[in-house]
């Protein structure tokens, strides 16, 4: 998700393939070895196929509201949250979606694990609306699905959790263009498939 929006913000034009996870196409496993999604093939046969790869690739090309700030003053900020968000939060937010597969402790061990990451985050939009700025980053496109999927995991506790910072954050990024684009449902596609756009 993140990657199609910072795509989508950067307003870079390319293919989109829908595919099913659990039956990639060729075309897919031959892009990228590792069998992940997202996957960005650049017209020079060059690939990434990590999704912060990706946003950071999109936002250096086209940057109009300057989420990289002067001489990238966001992105090392941004590296270290991502470092937190994609490893320990990320495996927290796993255990906590799936808590049944995870039956050594109940999911409310798993919830207050994950709050760890939602508290560093809570004081850091004390100081600001965003994470770095007053206006978005980005560092907050690469945390925002993650702590979004989060919330979703049990929507009523997290409406009333101790977290207003984040829930007004929340707010502000789900009512943005490129999230609603990035929510799109489209065809999965097929060999032959007529291109589409982002």
């Amino acid at each position: 998700m993140r990657a199609h929006m910072a795509l989508k913000y950067a307003d870079i034009r390319v293919i989109i393939r829908e595919v099913e996870l659990s039956n990639l196409p060729a075309e897919a496993l031959a892009v990228s070895p590792h069998a992940t999604v997202p996957s960005l093939v650049l017209d020079d046969n060059r690939f990434m196929d990590e999704s912060w790869d990706i946003v950071k690739w999109a936002v250096q090309q086209n940057d109009p509201d300057n989420w990289l700030g002067e001489n990238n003053c966001y992105l090392q900020e941004a590296e270290m949250l991502v470092e937190t968000n994609d490893y320990s939060f990320k495996e927290d937010l796993d255990h906590y979606k799936y808590a049944d597969r995870y039956p050594e402790h109940p999911m409310q061990y798993y919830r207050e694990q994950g709050e760890e990451f939602l508290q560093e985050l809570e004081a850091m939009l004390t100081d600001n609306s965003f994470l770095l700025a007053s206006h978005p980053t980005i560092a907050d496109i690469a945390v925002f699905p993650f702590v979004r999927q989060f919330a979703m995991v049990d929507k009523d506790w997290f409406d009333q959790a101790p977290y207003p910072q984040i829930q007004c954050w929340l707010t502000s990024l789900l009512d943005t263009d490129y999230f609603a684009d990035a929510l799109m449902k489209r065809e999965i596609w097929q060999p032959g498939s007529e291109d589409v756009y982002l």
